[in-house]
């Protein structure tokens, strides 16, 4: 995953706590889950649309 292993991913997590604090993680954690939902959900529309253009020509 991007070369980052287990020590890097707890500096990460750590910086975030110090940064945003550990009340507002959860509510940053939400809001990127659900963005990374909606980014799948659009990506999968768009490849519907492509594959019923190609089936269409």
């Amino acid at each position: 995953m991007f070369g980052f292993g287990t020590p890097e991913l707890v500096i990460i997590a750590v910086i975030f706590m110090m940064v945003f604090g550990v009340g507002k993680l959860p509510e940053i954690g939400s809001s990127f889950g659900k963005a990374i939902s909606n980014f799948r959900k659009t990506a999968n529309v768009n490849d519907h649309t492509e594959l019923d253009r190609k089936q269409d020509a």
